[in-house]
């Protein structure tokens, strides 16, 4: 089991750990994304307005532009062989970093929690024990697999890959079978606000995977194409999401009132009855599966790094890891038993929500790696609070707290609007000022600090002992 559970936390992966091909995060980001979350993502376009014409355009567009984001902060991962988050160190502070830590792990827990409601439905169907039973056993069947670790989440990255796609191309053909595709295509009225509403939905999509996407790029051999990485990743995960954002989009507008608040009854209705349906619902368990992983993986991540800033600490014992990942678990299992009832509207503002914070911090994250520190850090100093990077960077959270404060005016969600959302026609633009606004800011205050983004030569690395860490 040496072999299979993995050892490392947040420490640097040797290179003698190094192992893979960037096309690993092909198969991975590809199986993330065919599931029914995406689904639900991509009818929500429809759902609020817009037509299934001009809806499948903006989630496509939204897709490329927040997978490119995403796709950057993948490539950082083989380079540096660090988990995503604890390079915000560098940028904030070691203990700096936190503040955007701490709202992270808000998105895993909310996206365990969102992604347990709808496989605890399958779950409950599958083992007729009904939905709140079957979230449960879901959410403990999240944990092991987490506890396992890196290998195990690339094996059923590549496994739900493979079975969401084939399950799919059915889905697809027998919904074409029962809709009018030409009659859903027809209406080619433009509305800009549910326009940009659809790119919003599938750029926030995106880049909620910003904050843990090197996580699973890291032990990435470190001569591994930046290039390579980038494109395998953006791939996979475009295809994927607007493979399942289209279905999702086609869904609801053929059958409004089936599909919508009874995703996965239609979904697994319309594939058929009897043995078909069991494996329609093992899909649909499968995929929420491999994506859940990734949220407590990267919860636990995130805590980890949290809580090290304070501590020093930077290996974990097994029973640690256990302790942070059954944390994550139950948060999240708690969200979703309190939530489920209420569930489409809230995951709509749940996901706006976020991109609000998370924009900035892909931004400022980006901007210091690829212009600021030419992607070289001084990786001793990203846990000394004495360090180059010291423990709190007030340039950067002012600017990461003005980033979020620049949004604001042009936010559009149920519990709040933003005073320049009506005279743009009710367009939410909140996301594009939230990556443009904080990039600028950042590179005019950072390129300054030449002693803190000057890394000393070639990259440093910690000498790590194999099966050190946890």
């Amino acid at each position: 089991m040496a072999g299979v559970v993995e050892q490392r936390s947040i420490d640097v992966v040797p290179d003698d750990e190094r192992h893979g091909s960037a096309v690993s995060q092909f198969t991975l980001w590809l199986g993330a994304n065919l599931q029914i979350t995406a689904v639900i993502t991509g009818a929500l376009a429809v759902v609020f307005g817009a037509n299934a014409f001009w809806s499948l355009i903006g989630l496509l567009l939204g897709n490329l532009l927040g997978g490119a984001v995403m796709a950057l902060h993948s490539a950082q991962g083989p380079r540096l062989g660090l988990p995503q988050m604890i390079t915000s160190r560098a940028q904030f502070g070691v203990r700096g970093a936190v503040v955007p830590l701490a709202l992270v792990i808000v998105m895993y827990i909310g996206f365990f929690a969102s992604g347990s409601v709808l496989a605890g439905q399958a779950v409950g169907e599958l083992t007729h024990l009904g939905e709140t039973p079957g979230i449960v056993l879901f959410a403990a069947v999240t944990a092991v697999a987490a506890a396992v670790g890196y290998r195990l989440i690339h094996a059923l990255g590549k496994i739900a890959g493979l079975v969401c796609a084939l399950a799919f191309v059915y889905l697809g053909i027998r919904l074409v079978q029962r809709a009018d595709l030409g009659a859903l295509l027809a209406d080619h009225r433009f509305g800009l606000p549910v326009f940009l509403l659809a790119v919003s939905l599938s750029a926030s999509w995106q880049l909620a995977f910003g904050p843990y996407v090197a996580d699973y790029s890291r032990y990435l051999p470190r001569h591994t194409s930046a290039r390579a990485t980038f494109w395998w990743t953006l791939s996979g995960s475009v295809l994927g999401s607007q493979w399942s954002m289209t279905f999702g989009a086609l869904a609801a507008a053929a059958a409004p009132a089936a599909f919508v608040g009874h995703e996965v009854t239609y979904i697994v209705g319309l594939g058929g009855a009897g043995l078909i349906a069991s494996c329609l619902y093992f899909v649909i368990a499968l995929g929420k599966l491999t994506i859940n992983i990734l949220n407590t993986y990267g919860g636990f991540m995130s805590l980890v790094t949290s809580v090290s800033g304070f501590r020093g600490q930077r290996t974990l014992s097994p029973r640690g890891r256990s302790a942070y990942i059954a944390g994550i678990m139950v948060a999240g299992t708690a969200v979703a038993l309190l939530g489920k009832d209420s569930f489409l509207t809230s995951f709509k503002d749940f996901l706006l929500f976020l991109l609000t914070f998370f924009t900035p911090w892909s931004a400022i994250n980006l901007v210091d790696y690829y212009l600021i520190s030419k992607e070289r850090y001084d990786i001793p100093a990203l846990s000394d609070p004495a360090g180059r990077y010291g423990a709190w960077n007030v340039r950067a959270l002012t600017v990461y707290v003005l980033g979020v404060l620049a949004q604001l005016p042009f936010l559009a969600t149920h519990f709040y609007t933003g005073p320049l959302v009506a005279p743009l026609g009710g367009a939410d633009i909140s996301w594009l000022v939230g990556l443009a606004v904080p990039a600028v800011l950042y590179w005019l205050a950072a390129r300054r600090d030449t002693a803190r983004t000057v890394a000393p030569g070639p990259l440093q690395e910690e000498p790590s002992p194999a099966g050190s860490g946890g």
